[in-house]
């Protein structure tokens, strides 16, 4: 509609021009070489347009002509760039489907024909790294950052191949100065976060998870936990140079996140060490509301170094209270009774868990409750032997990593906040490793006539840490694999355990973060091993071994 109505004002103007012109006649005089030449006005108009139209219609035939070489050569490059494009496009495809040949032979035709477009040197690259060329990758992502456009792109390929080659170092300065060329990157910033939690630098991590959070790479409640994370992992570094600083630092770290349990832990231990109890009463039963562990159950239970056993007893059952159908009451309530040896209230706490599923740590407390109250070796075995094939408690695992005791960062993959309390897997011999050290298991003993006397087999046993791996020895390792029911695969027991004994109870500050008696041990001495005067609830073909000892001392 513009158009038409400039179109009509133009020839408006023109019209009313041609009509100025015929009203006022006159004459128009040339001399030029004697020759004259007289014509009116109108038609002298008319000859001046005339040749303005020929004079342009004659540039552009010899500018035409003039750009005929200039066009040939235009053309020739498109088709080239065509080419090299069409070359680009056919190596991503080579390069997604996996082709490494097609892939080099592409990116080949793509640098002679295209050699400065930055496509050409991202298919070079990926094409040496399907090929497995990592120098020449490495080079095509160094030429990258010669280029302003591209050199954010190769920061990130050669961090991607000193991650590879372990490097580091290399890959760190990469993500750094990928951070200071373009801050809103997420897989720099993940990578500096990454790098200052494995390295334990605590304050350079919270600095990268507030710029994250500044950026809007994570929500807030991600940002909040793992500012948490890292305060609790801070804290756990400084509370033996400064515990006033790692108290408040464990305290911060609860604000921001109440149910992450270390931070629970270690402020109720260091508020119990400085003599806060009720404080540290409050602490550990608000994270208790959030989530039962049996380390908070040890430091509550013993927040008082002058408690006696049935104190201890009269706490767990408060705890019970809070949470009346959590596992970790009833476990809670079981040890500090079998302490205070009140059996029966041990048995009833465990009962509906061994009505149901006995898991590893319930039947090591039955084996417990069976040798204290009654004395009972075959019992005590019985329950023993059926710890090596019960489900399995929880623990922290992380990336199918299991580990006796909270870590901030994942060891395997570096993630931040990587653990939880969960049941790790559940078949011995998965992908999932332990983080301890296997106690030496003494293998079956030669018969009683040539073999040592028990005494001497109780004393020879190697002292074992309080922190073990019970790992079955090769003979009930085949047993247990000839059975093919699917309960029967062995788990790897893990387990952090005090002693208990009758009469002894420990100091708080030495079984903070103990759940139980020295159940390990137990294993490995009895419910692998057969007793010549108690053959027990099943029979093999093993070999009676060296009789060990029970709790520190010898069974007649």
């Amino acid at each position: 509609m513009l158009r038409l109505l400039i179109f009509l004002a133009l020839a408006s103007a023109a019209a009313l021009g041609a009509v100025w012109l015929a009203e006022r006649p006159g004459e128009v005089s040339i001399v030029w070489g004697g020759v004259t030449i007289e014509t009116s006005v109108a038609i002298a108009a008319i000859a001046v347009l005339a040749l303005v139209l020929a004079g342009m219609l004659l540039w552009t035939v010899l500018r035409f002509l003039l750009g005929l070489p200039t066009a040939f050569s235009f053309a020739s490059k498109a088709r080239k760039r065509a080419r090299g494009f069409d070359a680009v496009s056919r190596g991503m495809v080579a390069i997604g489907s996996g082709d490494p040949a097609a892939a080099r032979r592409h990116a080949a035709d793509a640098r002679k024909l295209i050699s400065d477009e930055p496509l050409t040197l991202l298919l070079s690259a990926q094409s040496a790294q399907l090929s497995g060329d990592k120098p020449a990758a490495e080079a095509a992502f160094k030429d990258m950052l010669e280029e302003p456009s591209t050199r954010v792109l190769g920061l990130r390929g050669l961090f991607v191949e000193a991650r590879r080659r372990g490097d580091q170092v290399a890959a760190r300065a990469f993500a750094d100065e990928a951070v200071r060329l373009s801050p809103s990157l997420a897989w720099a910033n993940d990578a500096l976060l990454e790098y200052h939690s494995s390295a334990g630098q605590w304050a350079e991590a919270r600095i990268a998870v507030e710029r994250r959070a500044a950026l809007r790479l994570s929500d807030k409640t991600e940002s909040r936990r793992h500012r948490a994370v890292l305060l609790a992992a801070e804290a756990q570094q400084r509370e033996e140079s400064d515990p006033t600083a790692a108290l408040a630092t464990a305290l911060e770290a609860l604000k921001l996140a109440p149910d992450l349990t270390p931070a629970a832990e270690q402020a109720g231990r260091l508020l119990a060490a400085k003599g806060d109890v009720k404080k540290a009463a409050r602490v550990i039963e608000a994270a208790w509301r959030e989530q039962p562990h049996p380390g908070l159950a040890g430091i509550y239970v013993h927040l008082r170094k002058g408690d006696s056993a049935l104190d201890r007893l009269g706490k767990a059952e408060a705890l019970r209270k809070l949470k009346p159908t959590d596992a970790e009451s009833a476990f809670a309530v079981a040890e500090a009774a079998i302490a205070a040896r009140d059996f029966p209230r041990a048995r009833a706490a465990l009962q509906p868990i061994v009505a149901a599923i006995p898991t590893v740590r319930t039947c090591l407390l039955m084996a417990d409750i069976e040798d204290a109250e009654h004395g009972s070796m075959g019992r005590a075995r019985e329950w023993l032997t059926r710890s090596i094939r019960a489900p399995r408690d929880n623990a922290w695992v992380a990336d199918g990593l299991v580990s006796e005791r909270w870590l901030p960062v994942s060891p395997v993959s570096g993630r931040l906040d990587a653990f939880v309390w969960t049941l790790p897997p559940a078949v011995l011999g998965s992908s999932a490793p332990v983080m301890e050290e296997p106690i030496a298991i003494l293998p079956p003993a030669p018969p009683a006539a040539s073999g040592p006397p028990p005494e001497a087999a109780a004393a020879s046993a190697p002292d074992r840490p309080a922190t073990t791996t019970i790992l079955p020895p090769p003979a009930v390792t085949a047993s247990i694999a000839a059975d093919t029911r699917p309960e029967a695969a062995a788990p790897a027991v893990s387990s952090r355990i005090d002693p208990v004994t009758p009469n002894a109870a420990a100091e708080p500050d030495a079984i903070s973060d103990q759940t139980g008696g020295d159940h390990a041990g137990k294993v490995a001495e009895l419910a692998l091993t057969r007793l010549p005067d108690d053959p027990g609830p099943e029979s093999d073909n093993r070999a009676p071994p060296a009789r060990r000892s029970f709790w520190g001392w010898q069974r007649a």
